[in-house]
């Protein structure tokens, strides 16, 4: 479910699913010619000031052959400086001291195809699980479901829509005692729209971090995807700090924005979890002189949501946090994250981390120097500017 197409209710149907990909693709890559030249950004800031057109060729299709063996881009926030380097370096770009914050979600196999009682084709998209029998989730179909009717899903589960809510349904699955084992022998694993093929094996495997223990998330923490075992070991023996945080990616990470003035887009909000032991690990890197390292925008968005009083405090909450530029990090130093849609709150965070400009510049260069973009992708690790 990671970035739902913006008409995600045509996606289902055999008619339309295949061009609204394309027409969403051929937005992305209409032109070779790197960053759109429209100002990136305005007072009041638009959608389309966070804008660029992207070579199709430079969509990762698959992860690289070995986790820790992607490329790194190095901005500096505070002189845009672009630096060309190898992922595994991030070892050599910690000093004792600094404290790496992972999110460590676990993605569910949240995609079920199936048919409604009429027999219209219908793909349900799970974005969170409420107890042992109910989700929430998106139904792309062509015509919406009515409350009370039901789907058949792979071929045996029935799942009884409940209500409404927006652009989500609250779903029943009948007889069902553990949601999360029926996703799991029955699930896809739930790859964004722009991996245009079917998942398989390999990204049962792939499209999760290493680390990965709390169930719950429809999407990879993708940043954290770079990981393997040997290199977070390797951060540890040089004297860093690993932490955790949980946050359960959903449609409030990577929901579309629909409007053009950024003051009237809504995000979904997302459950997560600060434990005491990372607030404890943060507060002695600070005391230390170490830095925050935040791995992906998901744990930035956890951290900085548990700071919104003026102090990182432990326990758990929902954020629809929408981080712009001009925003006031009290938290995260530095971000480790990969390439993101055009036009998305992603890009709009990181463009607030790293300075308007900076990001600006950073992506036309990692276009000219053929960098994979989006999930399974290529990483940045930005210095707040």
């Amino acid at each position: 479910m990671v970035s739902p197409p913006r008409d995600f209710e045509s996606r289902a149907s055999a008619d339309s699913a295949i061009p609204a990909r394309k027409r969403e693709l051929s937005r992305i890559t209409q032109s070779s010619s790197g960053l759109a030249r429209q100002p990136f950004y305005n007072d009041p800031m638009r959608r389309d000031d966070f804008d660029y057109v992207l070579p199709e060729e430079l969509i990762a299709q698959f992860p690289a052959a070995e986790r820790s063996a992607s490329r790194l881009l190095h901005l500096d926030g505070v002189t845009g400086t672009c630096t060309d380097r190898q992922f595994r370096d991030i070892a050599g770009l910690v000093v004792p001291g600094d404290v790496v914050v992972l999110n460590d979600t676990r993605v569910i196999k949240a995609r079920l195809l199936g048919r409604k009682q009429s027999g219209g084709r219908v793909e349900v998209m799970v974005e969170r699980v409420l107890g042992a029998d109910e989700v929430m989730a998106q139904i792309g179909v062509n015509h919406p479901p009515r409350v009370a009717s039901s789907l058949v899903l792979a071929g045996e589960i029935v799942a009884t829509v409940m209500e409404r809510r927006g652009e989500l349904y609250r779903l029943r699955f009948e007889g069902c005692r553990d949601v999360f084992a029926l996703l799991e022998r029955h699930g896809a694993v739930p790859l964004p729209m722009y991996v245009s093929r079917a998942a398989d094996e390999l990204d049962a495997a792939r499209y999760q971090t290493v680390y990965a223990r709390d169930p719950g998330a429809v999407a990879a923490p993708t940043a954290g995807l770079h990981f393997d075992r040997a290199l977070l070991e390797e951060l540890e023996r040089r004297g860093a700090l690993l932490a955790y945080v949980t946050l359960h990616v959903g449609a409030g990470t990577f929901q579309p924005v629909r409007t053009q003035e950024l003051a009237a887009h809504r995000m979904h909000s997302e459950w997560y979890q600060i434990p005491q032991a990372t607030v404890e690990a943060v507060a002695r890197a600070r005391s230390a002189g170490g830095r925050v390292l935040a791995v992906g925008t998901t744990t930035l968005r956890a951290l900085e949501s548990a700071a919104a009083g003026g102090e990182l405090s432990a326990g758990y909450d929902e954020t629809s946090l929408f981080i712009l530029p001009g925003y006031r990090f009290r938290v995260v130093e530095r971000l480790l994250t990969n390439f993101h849609l055009p036009r998305s709150t992603l890009l709009m965070l990181v463009s607030a981390f790293g300075g308007v400009e900076n990001i600006r510049r950073a992506y036309r260069h990692a276009i000219e120097r053929r960098y994979r973009f989006f999930s399974y992708g290529d990483a940045m690790l930005i210095e707040r500017q």
